[in-house]
């Protein structure tokens, strides 16, 4: 058989050392590293005679070559590498077609001319076994004169033995003797051991009366290659083992790295949960001072609203005592004066009798007062107090009174105010009264207007003075503002302010009637006369 390639040194070793470098490059998707992997380890399999690992080397370079999108050089090189192993398998027809599918790509000549004329001779060694001679001593003649253009020396061996190969098979020996000495030389002097090997074997062949020299020559060198091959594949051997070594400890190193990630992983786990606990702590305490804030307005409130019930108790009972005794007491005696009286009248002077009528008719007018007063204070006792509402206007009487200023004060009395959560009449008690010490300090008004209106499903509460006013939306928020801002947010309600130079201050309250309790809200739900049933 015809020479085509060069054969590797130790071609197992470098498949391991390719392995070993594909498993490194295949992370980094460097497509075009890969390829050149995949290629050489196509190459050495096929030196190793192991032909169908080689296609599938082949195929998987083939692959990464369209990802890398290499240029038609590399294809080439790539089908005549696959056109090898077609030719040493035996498979002359289907080696022919890669070799002319490869040299028919563009540009080949130009840009990479040793590989053409790798392709010219074995594609004429493909035609030459298949014994379609009629252009194979043409494209060997082409070949040699392309690599002596170029100095290509290794070519030149190569394409020497061909056509020793050629003219040997065709009868013409002394021309295949010449071609054999030719590759002979040109081995020798690049150090190609195999090739070297070659021509002398077939010098054997061509020269019979130097048979024994070229024999000799042969054993020599082929021991010595054995040794060197030996010595070599040793040393493949240390490297893998060495090798082998670096990829336990860096599989330890690996190790121990997940485990170090892994705890620094857990202590940060921790650290965040750990601060999550925290966090959710320090808002349950906040939420809990928050509700005993609340409970203790609220028993502030019920404190005050207990003891203007008792002071209203003390008032109703005092109204009632001196009912009692201006009815049971008084108007007694006054009636009994009145007998007397009655009873002196029979005395028959005029004098006596004209006086004794006028006195009899004062007391009338006496008694009916008396009687009137004692009505009005004993029916005072049996109204109803909305406390609430007297809180309110107690407070503008003790604020704006003092300051000279005159109040108008009104209340829907369809609604029981006392229904009102503890929360929400605590804010908005001290929303009024924030308000009227603002109209005191600030407004210079003469009189202000209070009313706690119910307008469908909300309460409106409207603050209103007839200072001197300011410009709305101007200017920082005061604390005062700051604080009945606050409130109005604590009990889910809206507020406006309106005001304007000279035409004084309104400030508007609306508060949800989801702050009124359950019994209230049917009762407002209902029509007013049935309310008054």
């Amino acid at each position: 058989m015809a020479s085509i390639q060069t054969k590797t040194h130790d071609n197992t070793g470098a498949l391991t050392t390719l392995t070993a470098a594909i498993e490194l490059l295949k992370p980094l998707e460097d497509n075009e590293r890969l390829f050149e992997a995949y290629n050489t380890m196509g190459i050495a399999s096929n030196a190793l005679l192991e032909y169908e690992n080689a296609l599938k080397y082949y195929d998987l370079a083939r692959e990464y070559l369209e990802k890398a999108k290499l240029d038609d050089r590399e294809l080439a090189s790539l089908e005549n590498n696959v056109g090898l192993v077609y030719y040493d398998q035996g498979n002359y027809d289907a080696a022919k077609a890669k070799f002319e599918q490869a040299i028919t790509l563009d540009s080949i000549l130009a840009l990479k001319p040793k590989l053409y004329a790798t392709l010219l001779d074995n594609l004429a060694m493909s035609e030459f076994e298949l014994g379609q001679m009629k252009t194979v001593e043409d494209k060997l003649y082409r070949s040699q004169f392309l690599r002596d253009s170029i100095g290509d020396t290794e070519g030149l061996s190569r394409n020497y033995f061909n056509l020793a190969v050629v003219s040997k098979e065709i009868g013409r020996k002394a021309d295949a003797f010449i071609f054999a000495g030719n590759a002979r030389d040109l081995a020798r002097e690049i150090d190609n051991n195999y090739r070297y090997l070659e021509t002398l074997k077939l010098l054997e062949e061509l020269d019979p009366d130097n048979a024994l020299t070229y024999s000799r020559e042969y054993s020599r060198l082929k021991d010595s290659m054995v040794l060197e091959e030996r010595r070599i594949r040793n040393k493949f051997e240390r490297i893998r083992y060495e090798t082998d070594e670096t990829e336990h400890r860096n599989r330890q190193l690996a190790r121990q790295r997940l485990i170090w990630i892994g705890i620094a992983v857990g202590l940060l786990l921790f650290a965040i949960a750990l601060s999550i606990i925290v966090v959710q702590r320090i808002k349950n305490q906040r939420l809990k001072f928050q509700q005993q804030q609340q409970e203790a307005n609220q028993e502030i409130f019920n404190l005050m609203l207990a003891q203007k019930q008792k002071v209203e108790e003390g008032k109703q009972s005092e109204q009632k005592r001196i009912s009692e005794e201006l009815h049971d007491g008084i108007l007694g005696e006054m009636n009994g004066v009145r007998m007397v009286l009655l009873g002196l009248n029979k005395k028959g002077d005029d004098a006596a009798i004209a006086l004794r009528e006028q006195a009899i008719e004062k007391l009338k007018q006496v008694q009916e007062e008396i009687r009137s007063i004692s009505h009005e204070l004993n029916d005072a006792s049996y109204q109803k107090f909305n406390n609430f509402m007297n809180s309110i206007e107690d407070l503008l009487k003790s604020t704006v009174e003092p300051a000279g200023i005159q109040y108008y004060f009104s209340y829907d009395q369809d609604l029981d105010w006392d229904q009102l959560e503890g929360v929400t009449k605590i804010n908005l008690y001290r929303i009024l009264q924030e308000s009227l010490q603002n109209c005191i300090k600030h407004a210079a008004a003469t009189s202000i207007y209070v009313s706690f209106e119910v307008d469908g499903w909300q309460i409106v509460i409207t603050i209103q003075d007839n200072g001197r006013g300011f410009e709305a939306g101007k200017g920082k928020k005061g604390i005062g503002h700051k604080n009945i801002e606050s409130r109005v947010r604590k009990i889910k309600g809206k507020w406006y302010l309106k005001s304007a130079p000279g035409i004084g201050t309104t400030v508007l309250l609306e508060i949800p009637m989801e702050h009124i309790s359950q019994d209230a809200k049917k009762e407002i739900s209902l029509p007013k006369d049935l309310q008054e049933a």
